[in-house]
């Protein structure tokens, strides 16, 4: 049983700890936080927004009016 008490844990990222950096690196325009959309789609196509990041075609997509 060798590695038996090796665990790997998972859960959500403590944003909260980070948000006062990364706030400040956006208001200083040293990092641009709108890189992270990298599909474009209107309200109406909601469902393959979802289909894109699930497919991993898109990191996240952002739905315009």
């Amino acid at each position: 049983m060798l590695f038996s008490h090796i665990h790997l844990h998972g859960g959500p990222a403590p944003v909260r700890r980070y948000l006062p950096q990364l706030i400040e690196l956006v208001l200083d325009e040293k990092i641009n936080p709108g890189k992270v959309f990298d599909l474009t789609l209107p309200l109406d196509q909601v469902a393959e927004a979802y289909k894109a990041m699930d497919e991993r075609r898109a990191i996240k997509a952002l739905l315009r009016p």
